[in-house]
């Protein structure tokens, strides 16, 4: 109930009602695609379609990501009337934030459905590997909305770290280029929790050939490992909150 609160409210009265839920994946593809084009004409290559697709396939995620970050860890705060009314699970309201933006994941998925088709872009085996990496993604922003959302309500200014941090974060992410093209670096960059799993979509989805197993199994102890960590902690800190609100 407090999700669909959630994207009753944010639909409101809006002018591009739906298309917001794909407002910010176009965005990201449109930044991707120009991008990719500067890279091809510095290296004297043409352009592939594939490019587009891996920039497209990868913004998706990518938008779910920021965006359940952005408002899980400002939603303990933004719903302070309710916290200090009665007792009920305090972390029903992160959760909901992310399930909210799940919405948006599965409508703006669809019309990448539809791009993809555009694009000629096959179909394989290796699509089977796409919810497990779904499940993965949602549990390491769960667990790293959750640690936030507790932190921010002591101290307010978290939340502009976190703007600041996500504003960034896409140029140490492969969203807009493959890590392949950073050589030795590629193992330094894949460090980053959410880059094996952006790259298995690319690599399931586009170029038809299964993930990285070993980076995978990475993401997924990190993202199980976060999630634990973070659920430990508001449960630590959940008496407090209503006091210090």
């Amino acid at each position: 109930m407090i999700a669909w609160r959630d994207i009753r409210i944010k639909y409101k009265q809006s002018i591009m009602g739906i298309m917001w839920a794909v407002f910010m994946p176009m965005i990201i593809v449109g930044a991707g695609v120009l991008v990719r084009y500067g890279l091809a004409l510095v290296s004297n290559k043409a352009m592939d379609i594939s490019d587009m697709g891996t920039v497209a396939v990868r913004a998706v995620p990518w938008a779910f990501f920021i965006s359940s970050i952005r408002f899980s860890t400002s939603s303990l705060v933004a719903n302070s009337s309710l916290i200090t009314k009665i007792y009920f699970p305090r972390i029903v309201f992160p959760i909901g934030a992310i399930i909210s933006q799940l919405f948006d994941f599965i409508v703006a998925a669809c019309l990448l459905i539809l791009i993809l088709s555009i694009m000629r872009i096959g179909i394989s085996i290796h699509l089977l590997w796409v919810p497990a990496l779904v499940v993965i993604l949602v549990v390491f922003t769960s667990g790293l909305g959750i640690f936030l959302s507790a932190v921010n309500l002591f101290y307010r200014d978290i939340k502009y770290l976190v703007e600041v941090i996500l504003t960034f974060a896409i140029f140490f992410t492969p969203v807009f280029f493959d890590v392949s093209m950073f050589g030795k670096w590629a193992n330094v960059l894949m460090l980053n929790p959410v880059a094996p799993i952006l790259e298995g979509f690319s690599a399931c989805i586009v170029y038809q050939h299964g993930p990285s197993i070993p980076w995978i199994s990475y993401s997924v102890a990190v993202s199980f490992g976060v999630f634990v960590f973070a659920w430990l902690v508001f449960r630590k800190l959940e008496p407090l909150f209503a006091e210090r609100i």
